[in-house]
């Protein structure tokens, strides 16, 4: 194998290469962006988690005292 066809071979490697890089740096970008998403919707459903908690817990509150003022009045 002479020097040209080497140096053509390395040439089309690096071009390969280059492609591939070029995809791996999309498949990554797409990664990055679909794990922000996952992040941020996760912290709208412990938002929302935590809203749901507390208005249980208000809720759990206002019938005991509804039970307490209705025996009270029986």
């Amino acid at each position: 194998m002479g020097l040209a066809e080497r140096q053509a071979n390395a040439q089309l490697e690096m071009s390969e290469l280059r492609q591939e890089m070029r995809q791996l740096t999309t498949r990554v970008d797409t990664l990055t962006d679909n794990v922000d998403r996952v992040l941020a919707r996760s912290a709208i459903l412990d938002d929302v988690l935590l809203e749901l908690r507390d208005s249980h817990e208000q809720h759990q509150r206002n019938f005991e005292e509804h039970q307490r003022t209705t025996n009270a009045a029986l």
